[in-house]
Parts: C-alpha cells; sequence; structure tokens
C-alpha cells in the first residue's frame, strides 16, 4: 500500500525542491490553519510549499480544548455568523472530510431554575441545533437536543453534585485528536503535491524594488543550511508569531494579535462517573469536562500572555482554578493527585488596538485576512473548527482575480483515511481476532488511522514485535511509534511522544518513563547513533521535568521561566 510520506527522505527531497523551484504559494506556519492553507492550495493545483519553524502542529493546534464545535457560548453574544459557520464545518467533519478523526460527542449543560432558564437555554441549543441541520443541507449529522430531569441527569453523568442542577440539556458537538488531525492535513496536502517541510524556520521575507514580497529567507534548523525560497505569494498563517512573521516585510500595514493562555487538566477516566460530558460558562471562560476512552480533558482559562510564546505552561494558580470550577458541580472531588497530564496553549485573538486584555475571553474569534503588502497574506484569529474556511479565504486572498478560476474544493475532499473508513471500521473484530488485541485498542487505532489502518499493520506483518503495547502506556503499540517515524514526519522523540501519541500530555511524568522504548523503535528508522539516540532522551527526560516543575509556581513569569530552563532539542530564535 502506497501513501504519502513524511520522513526524513521526503524532507530532504522537498528541501531541494523548495530551494530551486519557484512556488505559487508559500504557506509559513504548520497549525491547522497553515496547514489546511497547504491543502487547499494543493487541491486547486498549484504548486505549494509550506514551512514549519517547529513540528507540525507543536504550538496552538496542539494544545486546544480537542473539540470541533460550533460555540455554543458565541450565541449569547449574537455572533450567529460565526456560530452557524463553524457548525457547517462540523458537519462536514464529522461525514465527510474526517469521520475517522472527529467525533461526536454529547453534553450535558446543567440547569439550576426549573422555568426561566429552561425556557432561554433551550431556545439557545435548539437555535445552535437548527443552525447546524441547516448547515447541512437540512440533514442532522448529531442527535438534536434533548432535556432532562435531574434523576435523568444523574443517569448520564453520576457524579454531578446534588445541588448542581435541578435538571439539563443534553446536546451534541464533537471531538479530535487536534495535533494528529493536523499532521494527517499535512499528509494530505503532500498526497496532493505540496511541499512539506518541518524545522525550517523564516528568518526574512524576501522584496522586489517595488515591495512586493517574492518569498522568504529560511534555515533548515536540522543542518543549519540557510537558502530562499521563491515563491508568486506567501500566506503568513503563524498565529501568535504573526507580528513578528509580517514585521520581515517592513511594512505599515498588518494584524495585531493577543496571545491569551488557557490550560487543561486530564485526569483518569475512571475518576469520573459519567457517560456524558459536560459545558459551564464560568465568569472568565467556559468549562468542558469532555471524555474520551482513557482519560478526561477539562478547561479551560482565558487570560492574556506575556511570556516567551513557544513553550506557555500552566501555573498552580491555574490548575487550582480548574479544579474549584469543576469541583463546584462534580461531586467526584477532584484533587492534583488525580491529574495525570496538563497543558497550555495560546490562543492568537486579534486585539483591538486600547482594548481591555482582562477581558479577552470576549474577544471575538473570527478570523482576519489581509494583504499585509504587495504578495504577503496574514490571516490570524478564528477557531480551530473553522480552519478550512480561514485557508480557503487566504488562498482567494493570495490568488486576487485568479481565485474564480481555481476556487476552492476542499468541502469535497476527504482527508487521508476518510475514504472508505466506515466499510474498513466493520472489519474491527476480525482485526482484533488477528493481531490479539482487544476491542479498545482496535477502536483507537481505527481512530487515528482511518482506512489508512492497513499501513499500520504491515508494519506488524513485517515485524510482529511492533504489534505489542508499549510497556508504559497500552493505550499505543511500538508499531505507532513506527508508523509516525516512516509516515508521519517525527524527527526527534519530542515530536514523537508529544504529537503523535499524546503521553505528553496524558501521563504524570509525561512520557518520560516510555523514552527508552520509544527511542529503541524510532532509532534504526531515523537513523541514530548511539551518541544521537542519549542526546534525544536526556534531552526529553530534562523537558519533561521543567515543564512538571514549571506547574508548581504561582505566575506565568516563575512558571515560564522554569520551563525554558530546559533547552530545546532543535535550537531556534522563536
Amino acid at each position: 500500500m502506497t501513501i504519502p510520506t513524511l520522513n526524513p527522505d521526503q524532507r530532504e527531497r522537498d528541501l531541494e525542491a523548495l530551494a530551486s523551484e519557484t512556488l505559487d504559494i508559500l504557506v509559513i506556519g504548520g497549525g491547522v490553519t497553515g496547514a489546511g492553507s497547504a491543502l487547499d492550495a494543493a487541491t486547486r493545483g498549484l504548486k505549494v510549499g509550506i514551512v514549519e519553524a517547529q513540528d507540525w502542529a507543536s504550538g496552538t493546534s496542539s494544545r486546544s480544548s480537542r473539540l470541533i464545535h460550533g460555540g455554543l457560548r458565541y450565541l449569547y453574544n449574537l455572533d450567529f455568523a460565526l456560530v452557524a459557520e463553524a457548525l457547517a464545518e462540523r458537519g462536514r467533519l464529522l461525514t465527510t472530510l474526517a469521520p475517522h478523526l472527529v467525533k461526536a460527542q454529547p453534553f450535558l449543560w446543567p440547569l439550576k431554575q426549573r422555568v426561566i432558564e429552561r425556557a432561554y437555554s433551550a431556545v439557545g441549543v435548539g437555535l445552535y441545533d437548527v443552525l447546524a441541520v441547516a448547515g447541512a443541507g437540512g440533514r442532522k449529522t448529531v442527535p438534536v437536543q434533548k432535556h432532562l430531569s435531574k434523576a435523568g441527569a444523574k443517569e448520564h453523568f453520576a457524579d454531578v453534585r446534588d445541588d448542581a442542577l435541578i435538571g439539563a440539556i443534553e446536546f451534541y458537538d464533537a471531538r479530535v485528536d487536534d495535533a494528529r488531525f493536523v499532521v494527517n492535513l499535512v499528509r494530505s496536502a503532500v498526497r496532493h503535491g505540496a511541499r512539506a517541510v518541518s524545522r525550517t524556520q523564516v528568518v526574512g521575507l524576501l522584496q522586489d524594488a517595488s515591495g512586493r514580497v517574492t518569498g522568504a529567507r529560511v534555515v533548515d534548523l536540522e543542518s543549519g543550511r540557510e537558502f530562499e525560497i521563491a515563491a508568486r505569494a506567501v500566506i503568513n498563517a503563524t498565529g501568535v508569531w504573526t507580528e513578528t512573521t509580517q514585521a520581515y516585510a517592513k511594512t505599515d500595514k498588518g494584524l495585531k494579535v493577543l496571545a491569551s493562555k488557557g490550560i487543561h487538566i486530564v485526569v483518569p477516566r475512571e475518576r469520573i462517573k459519567a457517560r456524558s460530558g459536560m459545558f459551564l460558562r464560568t465568569e472568565k471562560s467556559v468549562l468542558f469536562i469532555i471524555p474520551w476512552r482513557r482519560y478526561w480533558v477539562i478547561g479551560t482559562t482565558d487570560t492574556a500572555w506575556h511570556e516567551q510564546l513557544k513553550h506557555p505552561v500552566p501555573t498552580s494558580a491555574d490548575i487550582d482554578y480548574v479544579l474549584d470550577h469543576a469541583n463546584a458541580v462534580l461531586s467526584a472531588n477532584l484533587t492534583r493527585e488525580d491529574i495525570i497530564g496538563t497543558y497550555a496553549g495560546l490562543r492568537p485573538l486579534l486585539q483591538p488596538v486600547g482594548s481591555d486584555e482582562a477581558k479577552s475571553a470576549k474577544v471575538s474569534r473570527e478570523h482576519t485576512t489581509l494583504e499585509a503588502a504587495p504578495g504577503l497574506v496574514v490571516i490570524a484569529g478564528g477557531k480551530y473548527t473553522t480552519y478550512r474556511v480561514m485557508a480557503a479565504d487566504a488562498v482567494d486572498l493570495a490568488l486576487g482575480a485568479r481565485a474564480k478560476q481555481l476556487p476552492s474544493i476542499t468541502k469535497e475532499v476527504p482527508l487521508l483515511g476518510a475514504d472508505g473508513y466506515r466499510a474498513f471500521a466493520r472489519r474491527a473484530d476480525a482485526i482484533a481476532e488477528q493481531y490479539g488485541w482487544d476491542a479498545d485498542l482496535v477502536a483507537d487505532l481505527l481512530d487515528r488511522y482511518g482506512s489508512e489502518l492497513p499501513a499500520l499493520l504491515a508494519l506488524v506483518d513485517e515485524d510482529p514485535s511492533l504489534g505489542r503495547p508499549l510497556g508504559a502506556s497500552p493505550w499505543y503499540l511500538r508499531a505507532d511509534v513506527a508508523f509516525a517515524c516512516r509516515y508521519e514526519g517525527a524527527l526527534h522523540l519530542e515530536d514523537i511522544l508529544i504529537q503523535r501519541i499524546r503521553l505528553n500530555s496524558t501521563t504524570p511524568d509525561r512520557g518520560a518513563s516510555a523514552v527508552d522504548e520509544v527511542a529503541e523503535v524510532a532509532a534504526p528508522i531515523l537513523g541514530w547513533d548511539d551518541e544521537r539516540v542519549e542526546t534525544e532522551k536526556s534531552n526529553y527526560r530534562e523537558r519533561a521535568a521543567a515543564e512538571v516543575a514549571a506547574q508548581s509556581e504561582s505566575t506565568d513569569a516563575e512558571a515560564s521561566a522554569r520551563r525554558v530552563e530546559a533547552e530545546d532539542v532543535v535550537p531556534s530564535a522563536l
């Protein structure tokens, strides 16, 4: 089975091509918006390149609430267009674009008043349902709201406090493995002809005598080699680094972006007895209690962040805030000892000049796309869910008049693993029996790989040892590590443990106990010698220790300082 690959050999080929060809569009930034832009441009038949200074999805796009949602709370701000757009995209992802990666998820909205609150909440959730059906062309892609009594709510969520509700409304959104989704987007773009290289940092923009941007000067951080990439248009999709990147063009136009920190905690699945998630509004943001097969993700916060942008971290105060708000509705009474993981991300919010940063939760998530200089398109803001719309807007603007002749078609382009996924999923029992795996593990594999699962099974057939679960985490196979290195562009241990198998955010030691076994599988595939293996392992352990230490600090400044005590595996100027 031939599938699109991201690996060291592909990376070297694409580096050479980028240094010698003239692209139609160069995308800067390997998060969800940049990856989506690369796929959009590639499926229009354009010559496309995408560069990312770190690993794919290593910034905001791997640190979200892991939801695909319309944004129910935005209805209270009367952002009807934003919610309708997001719900339409949610429907496409669930049914056509990525049904293996995006899964419908029920949530409870707890009620405390018997008449008035239930009535206006029912209207709000009802409008949510109506917009979702309208956006899906009249089809129901998820069940509509259901009203529950207190007893009914406790049947769905046994560990809710008696005094936390008098009833509830059940509604649906969807969940996603955010980092894996982005890696899939990049690979899907490569499938359609895009050139893609990670660990390649833009250090300048090229401009002709008229001031038009004609490409970028980049550094391959793996080798230190500096070269130029020629392009007819450049899309800046660098999130919280937007202002830094657009400044290379020496233009007085552009976007101002506020970095707003959101943190999440992760607790074991068995710690909360419930079969539904929960959605709460707080005084500062919203709180989601989101069930996954093996754990719960709980968050988030929404506070301005003024420290280094590369490694945001939760503080002790952040963790206390989330625990306090969760325990206000949970009879389970979570403590710090229950937490098996934490993570923090920075939302790139468009910031009006002179606004109050303390109200960042009220800054609109709607995106803005503009031409900061001739040939340079800048896009920022928006929601993870609406990445495809943002990408189409950015490519349209980059193409100018040509956009009408080459319209976006990504509404109809399934991502890798989506084609044939539902039919292949019916073989789950046979796969479990053949390889000696339990049903939950096979379900996890199908959620990760969809109809690409045969490529992973082929690795196991070639080397049966890859069919064993990781000793430090039975949630993943050794084959997941091999697949990450052969096909998904992992170049370092941190790429595997953070973005591919997610142990960094779902185990108390942030995956440090898995380092030896993961390195054992990765080293021969990536061509590491003994010295490189020891460097990779040492670096990751230091990183994990710094992240654990940072979350004991009380302020952003102190936590950030503790985190950056650990050196990056690949230094950059970010």
